[in-house]
């Protein structure tokens, strides 16, 4: 069984059904594991939902799946209750999945014990200093201090990210970052874990 992880899918359902023809995705055979950003800013947010549910995924939540959450707008109860329930992070025995990052004083056994404030930090961090504090702003770059969060990660396992789309594919020793701007026209992007792989497919276009 290959664990394929993706990058922000942003409700781009059909770059998503591409790239899944790409890696030749096989339900039942492969694992599905999204890195957050499943919904919100794409052309259809409630598709992309249902093939994923369908395709039993394994998704952890960004910041744009909380943001879709809180809308006050009439959602599909079945697809609500299926993203709330996702976690904000995922353990296996070799690679650690959130969708931002990592505070560098956060050891592996607390990750499943996240609260609210730490949860936020999960799902929004780009740069921080060496203990974790965030600037006031990620754009333009802060300067020093201020690093990537992963320049300060010293955990033994890889981490897989999404969420920095500015930043694009990161593949180093300790992370792997999935946030290549499908929804900005970039691309979307997998690794297949089993096969130390990226694929890639062309992003969405925007209608003009």
């Amino acid at each position: 069984m290959r664990r394929i992880f993706v990058g922000d899918i942003q409700g781009c359902r059909e770059n998503l059904e591409r790239l899944l023809a790409a890696v030749g995705f096989q339900p039942g055979r492969d694992r599905l594991l999204p890195v957050g950003d499943l919904v919100n800013k794409g052309p259809d947010s409630p598709g992309t939902l249902q093939l994923l549910m369908q395709l039993q995924a394994e998704p952890v939540l960004g910041n744009h799946d909380l943001h879709w959450l809180a809308k006050a707008r009439d959602q599909d109860p079945a697809q609500r209750r299926w993203l709330q329930a996702q976690p904000f992070v995922r353990l296996f025995d070799d690679v650690i999945m959130v969708h931002a990052g990592l505070h560098p004083q956060w050891d592996e056994a607390h990750l499943p014990h996240l609260t609210a404030d730490e949860r936020n930090y999960a799902v929004n961090v780009r740069y921080c200093d060496a203990d974790g504090n965030r600037p006031p702003d990620d754009w333009p770059p802060p300067g020093p201090p201020f690093r990537p969060w992963d320049d300060f990660y010293q955990g033994t396992k890889r981490v897989l990210f999404g969420h920095w789309a500015r930043r694009g594919l990161v593949v180093n020793a300790r992370c792997i970052g999935l946030d290549t701007g499908c929804v900005y026209g970039g691309k979307l992007s997998a690794w297949i874990a089993e096969e130390d792989r990226v694929v890639q497919v062309d992003g969405w276009t925007r209608p003009s």
